[in-house]
């Protein structure tokens, strides 16, 4: 019997990947970054690391893979060098997801937000909890895990769609 592997991803820069390949198996891995030097340090994605854990994660045939990628835009109160860089990480997770022929969904945070987190808040708090409650060994204890908890909502979200 072959199992699905699913996939969530939360492109931001503090964002993370989810995958679940087999029942019980569960991993999560913090967006890959580098720190670029200049005037002032900055981090960039490492796009080979995170086509590496992409490529790490995806079964053969691909067919048996499916991808949640958080469908983003920017928000009014978002500055424009964050709106651009979180549009940056989003292109480039879809991308690689593109470019090996792996099957994927767009899903935007309100869709998965509404049935993930039903009864709840829909600040980062709530997503950690909600995470929490249905991954308890997954580590999520910082506030910095929110990424790591989306990937963890928007790839249960994905899970539960496609066994409907």
């Amino acid at each position: 019997m072959v199992y699905m592997v699913y996939i969530g991803i939360d492109p931001g820069l503090d964002g993370a990947l989810a995958v679940s390949d087999s029942p019980g198996n569960l991993r999560v891995l913090d967006t890959p970054t580098l720190i670029v030097a200049g005037k002032k340090n900055r981090r960039d994605y490492d796009i080979p690391m995170m086509c590496d854990y992409l490529t790490k994660a995806m079964v053969s045939p691909p067919a048996y893979c499916r991808v949640g990628i958080e469908s983003v835009h920017s928000m009014p109160d978002q500055g424009v060098a964050s709106s651009f860089n979180f549009g940056k990480g989003f292109g480039i997770w879809l991308g690689l997801v593109v470019a090996l022929k792996m099957p994927y969904d767009l899903i935007i945070p309100q869709r998965w937000k509404k049935v993930m987190l039903d009864g709840m808040g829909k600040e980062k708090d709530a997503s950690r909890l909600r995470a929490q409650q249905l991954f308890p060994t997954s580590e999520l204890s910082l506030k910095k895990h929110h990424g790591r908890a989306d990937a963890l909502l928007i790839m249960e979200f994905l899970r539960r769609q496609c066994s409907q």
